[in-house]
């Protein structure tokens, strides 16, 4: 089974519950998923190794840390994932962008890939797999099949909401992806939808609903 880490920061909980209600419109959903993406961010990179450096301040030379050669990618599953690149992005500037497009039939709810672009050094990057919503986790789990399909190792998905069903289905699929969860909801309904949810994530970004 993968490590699971679900988020319990009071800013999170607070913005999740922003991010729910139904009269929350495009505009301040793309900005509540971005500051929760970064929020994330802060703590699925945790473990980034560092290297001791010496710096002159002002006043003398400060024997300090820097992170330690690691490159990194953010891969957003589309078209949802791409809300949290830009919070992603705040507190590491320096990430490259792949994008995978999934959608997901919806006679049988399995997902179908129609698009892939990395960069071309996405083997030996650390790769953070971005979705807002973990629902029955096919989606998660057919990037993360592209992704190990083209040499990347090491790899942690982050969403926003997990159904439990979801949680189990990749943990079980990728026992060696991590994963970070903003919050666990209740369960999925008949037409694979988290509950009780926000709705769906890529409508209310980009105000297609």
């Amino acid at each position: 089974m993968s490590k699971i880490v679900i988020m319990d920061h009071p800013l999170i909980k607070h913005k999740i519950s922003l991010l729910r209600d139904k009269n929350t419109g495009s505009k301040e959903f793309r900005e509540l998923v971005s500051e929760i993406a970064m929020l994330m961010c802060y703590e699925a990179t945790r473990d980034l190794p560092l290297k001791e450096v010496e710096v002159e301040t002002p006043l003398a030379v400060a024997k300090t840390q820097v992170i330690n050669g690691v490159k990194v990618a953010f891969v957003p599953i589309l078209r949802a994932g791409l809300g949290m690149v830009e919070g992603m992005l705040n507190l590491v500037p320096a990430a490259k962008i792949g994008h995978i497009g999934m959608y997901r039939d919806p006679e049988t709810l399995a997902p179908k890939e129609y698009y892939c672009k990395l960069p071309s050094d996405i083997a030996s990057r650390e790769t953070y797999v971005l979705d807002p919503m973990l629902a029955t986790g096919g989606s998660a789990m057919d990037a993360i099949d592209a992704l190990k399909q083209r040499g990347v190792k090491n790899i942690k998905f982050l969403c926003i909401l997990a159904a439990p069903e979801g949680l189990k289905a990749l943990s079980e699929a990728h026992p060696d992806v991590p994963i970070y969860c903003a919050h666990m909801d209740e369960r999925l309904n008949s037409h694979g939808y988290i509950l009780p949810g926000l709705g769906d994530a890529g409508d209310r970004i980009f105000g297609t609903k």
